[in-house]
């Protein structure tokens, strides 16, 4: 009996000894950075296209073109944090026009290069915009036409919400401001200040 005693107790020792081996001695925290793991990553090249309205007014001129506009855009982020810095350039494709005593004057076409400065909250973007602003400025009158292009400046807001993987989607304000041209055929400098709204679509590589 004393001999099946002594195997019995040496049985649940090993038995215990088994256990105890399975048993955790504490869990590591996991790898972070300082961005969650979880996290929405606004970091990297983006590539998209959107679609708008402008409207303003042309210096020397009482003409308010306005119209549909649309074109593509791309860029690139960095992010640190919450803080998300980033280049992005835009070319548009503007139907924005108006007839003045008797001037028609229009803006066929406008692009803008700027840099962004934005505060993520997770997958949802709000951010500030400014840089370079470039665009041509037409003039009409009695079937003649003249055409000038110059550069300005342009400053806007916008936010962007993450929809997917590698899908976002945004809505945009921009201002701006191109210098002016004289025109012989107006015997005037002209130039044109509009404010754009815009939706868009980006797919993050």
């Amino acid at each position: 009996m004393k001999g099946i005693a002594v195997a019995a107790a040496a049985l649940a020792g090993l038995t215990a000894s088994a256990q105890a081996a399975d048993i955790p001695y504490g869990s590591r925290a996991p790898y972070t950075v300082n961005q969650p793991l979880n996290a929405w990553s606004w970091a990297g090249p983006y590539l998209g296209g959107n679609i708008g309205y402008a409207w303003g007014s042309i210096d020397n001129s009482g003409a308010k073109p306005s119209g549909f506009n649309g074109g593509v855009q791309g860029g690139y982020n960095w992010q640190s944090g919450p803080v998300v810095f980033g280049l992005e350039a835009d070319l548009q494709v503007s139907g924005a026009n108006d007839t003045f005593a008797p001037w028609k004057f229009s803006n066929p076409w406008f692009g803008t290069v700027r840099g962004r400065v934005g505060y993520a909250l997770n997958n949802v973007l709000f951010y500030g915009t400014g840089g370079l602003a470039f665009g041509e400025l037409r003039a009409e009158r009695f079937g003649l036409s003249e055409s000038h292009s110059s550069a300005g400046w342009t400053v806007g807001a916008g936010a962007e919400m993450g929809l997917a993987q590698n899908w976002t989607a945004k809505i945009e304000y921009l201002y701006v401001d191109l210098s002016d041209s004289r025109f012989a055929i107006t015997g005037m400098p002209n130039g044109t200040r509009f404010g754009v709204v815009r939706l868009g679509v980006n797919y993050r590589f």
